[in-house]
């Protein structure tokens, strides 16, 4: 204890072997590194227990990467929000999650209007941040191996999304809004629950790899023989089988569909004013049957079908099929057993169709 003069209080003397406080000594290499010209800065590992310094943007005002993986931070903080050329954000492994992990209004701040590639992988989060859906400009968002258990409708709002990575979370399932994502080309969902796949899916047409392995599948929807630029499938370690197996339900359909159906396969005609207006609405959701040979319409009431396709001449894949009635399927005679036969070898043309434009299908 160094000694005090009369009046004053004593002042503890400095232990040279205690450690610094985390936060003075981020913002002490942070100052020893400020540069108004930096454009890159790579935070060394270390434990912190506070955010980044609010004098952030004045210390680096052409900021375009920052690297705080590993850093042991549980919220970024305000100071990120002024920083203006900041494109690229690295926050990996780190213990972020919990409430105030991200700065608010980060949507309306400069950096929500400059930022392209987002790395939150490897950390705490139970759902994606509400925050990171005004990141319009947003163009790689990566949340491997949090603790996601879903995927919110709103993710549609990153049009401007072009890779996705959500591998190794507990989301079970893949809302449709997904695939209004226009510019998606990246799209990883492994090692999740995920039990089945949406046949909006088909509707990305920018997709060039789905990586869907180790998950729950038994099947894939029809659809996604529609994805023309897929180059890379990856289905690995899902429950597909590999014989041959055909999966037959069907609920009857109610009064209410047997006579939408005749309405729309007879071609009757009607106004908006002869039908009330959920009728109308109704009609309108009347899906084609695929049997070419049909020409058939189905609303609620359907027969899915699994059927097993060629893919790459090696492996057989189940995708799901939706028919309108079992005679679309269950032959009775020889002659419909014929059309069903060349039903199946069309569509076994069309995956082979499919799988000369995929470079890679890993099943195994």
């Amino acid at each position: 204890m160094a000694a005090a003069e009369p009046g004053e209080p004593a002042v503890p003397e400095e232990d040279p072997e205690a450690e610094p406080e985390p936060e003075l000594e981020l913002s002490a290499e942070l100052r020893s590194r400020r540069s108004a010209e930096a454009r890159r800065l790579v935070l060394s590992p270390r434990r912190l227990s506070g955010p980044l310094p609010a004098g952030l943007s004045q210390w680096f005002p052409a900021l375009e990467l920052l690297d705080v993986s590993g850093t042991g931070l549980a919220e970024l903080g305000g100071g990120l929000l002024a920083l203006p050329r900041l494109h690229t954000l690295l926050a990996k492994n780190n213990r972020l999650g919990g409430p105030g992990s991200l700065p608010k209004g980060l949507g309306q701040a400069p950096l929500g209007r400059s930022l392209r590639v987002l790395n939150l992988s490897g950390n705490r989060f139970a759902e994606l941040p509400p925050a990171l859906l005004g990141l319009r400009g947003l163009q790689s968002l990566s949340l491997g191996g949090n603790r996601l258990h879903g995927i919110p409708p709103d993710i549609q709002e990153l049009r401007s999304l072009e890779f996705l990575y959500l591998g190794g979370n507990f989301i079970t399932s893949i809302p449709p809004e997904l695939a209004n994502l226009p510019s998606l080309s990246y799209l990883v969902l492994c090692d999740n629950k995920i039990q089945s796949i949406p046949p909006q899916l088909a509707q990305l047409h920018s997709l060039r790899s789905l990586s869907l392995h180790n998950n729950l599948l038994t099947y894939l929807p029809r659809e996604i023989l529609n994805l023309v630029h897929l180059e890379e499938l990856s289905l690995r370690g899902n429950p597909l089988v590999v014989r041959f197996v055909r999966d037959l339900t069907y609920n009857p359909p109610s009064l209410q569909e047997l006579a939408g159906r005749t309405i729309k396969t007879r071609n009757v005609p009607y106004a908006p004013s002869d039908l009330p207006e959920n009728l109308v609405r109704y009609l309108s959701l009347a899906s084609n049957c695929p049997n070419p040979k049909c020409g058939g319409v189905y609303f609620d009431s359907c027969v899915r079908q699994i059927k097993f396709v060629d893919f790459c001449g090696k492996y057989r894949i189940p995708l799901m099929h939706y028919l309108c009635s079992p005679e679309c399927s269950s032959p009775c005679s020889s002659a419909s057993q014929s059309s069903t036969s060349q039903s199946e070898s069309d569509s076994e043309d069309e995956a082979s169709v499919a799988a000369r434009r995929m470079q890679k299908v890993l099943l195994g």
